[in-house]
C-alpha cells in the first residue's frame, strides 16, 4: 500500500507545548504511548474522534493537525 494519505504535525506541536512527550499526549487523549508513535510515523491513521482530540490538546483546528493527501494512495496504475 506504501504511505498513508493522512500526513500530521503531531511530533512539530508536541515540541511548541513545552516539548510535551508522547506518553504525555497519549495520556490526555486516552490512548497509548505506542498509538501516538504509530500516528506521528503516519503508520496509522486515528479515528475522527481521536483527531479531534489531539487537535483540542493542543487548542488548534484540526486541519493544524492532518492533512489529507489522497494522491499518496494510489498505486502507480491508478495515476
Amino acid at each position: 500500500m506504501g504511505t498513508l494519505p493522512i500526513e500530521n504535525n503531531i511530533r512539530k506541536l508536541r515540541f511548541e507545548h513545552d516539548e510535551m512527550t508522547q506518553k504525555d499526549l497519549a495520556d490526555k487523549v486516552g490512548v497509548t504511548r505506542q498509538t501516538i508513535v504509530a500516528i506521528e510515523k503516519a503508520k496509522y491513521s486515528p479515528s475522527l474522534e481521536l483527531a479531534f482530540r489531539i487537535a483540542q490538546v493542543f487548542n488548534v483546528p484540526l486541519e493544524a493537525v492532518f492533512s489529507y493527501h489522497p494522491e499518496a494512495d494510489k498505486k502507480p496504475s491508478q495515476k
